[in-house]
């Protein structure tokens, strides 16, 4: 089946700005799994990261601590998970149990560096995002009869924010 490009849209925003995973976004907008993973990587292929967006839409929303926030909590449920596999299951030898708990650590470590290191990106897309949803909230309430016209032009100036700003 052929999706028009508001499938698409829909899609995006789905997953960057409700935060709903790939697979949730694509089955509130009716399409398969594989067909919402395909056009994610034809997205990053293009320069539109779906994850940077989606990561500097909490930003925006919420600040660079509830995006560190957010990081660290599913570290953590993955470091949780991985712990408890560790020690409920009796077939893993204790060196590897050793060594599995030393490549957590390591992840931590460089997780936090790239977070680091990819802030000020992140910073500037959540910036213009910031500022471009603060303009339409503006004209929302002070230009009601432009909003729809806006909205429109905003859904398709945001891929161009996002090329420029990550």
């Amino acid at each position: 089946m052929a999706y028009g490009i508001e499938h698409r849209n829909d899609l995006r925003a789905a997953f960057v700005h409700q935060a709903l995973s790939l697979e949730a976004a694509a089955t509130k907008i009716g399409v398969a799994f594989g067909t919402a993973s395909r056009w994610k990587r034809d997205a990053l292929a293009s320069g539109d990261d779906w994850e940077k967006a989606r990561a500097a839409s909490h930003m925006a929303g919420a600040g660079t601590e509830a995006v560190t926030q957010a990081m660290l909590s599913t570290f953590v449920t993955l470091y949780n998970s991985i712990v408890t596999d560790l020690s409920t299951k009796e077939d893993i030898p204790a060196l590897s149990k050793a060594e599995a708990l030393s490549r957590l650590s390591d992840a931590y470590h460089k997780t936090m560096s790239g977070a680091a290191r990819g802030a000020p990106k992140l910073a500037r897309l959540s910036i213009a995002l910031e500022v471009v949803g603060d303009f339409a909230n503006f004209v929302a309430e002070h230009h009601q009869e432009a909003g729809g016209i806006l909205l429109k032009a905003l859904e398709q100036f945001e891929p161009e924010l996002r090329v420029k700003y990550g």
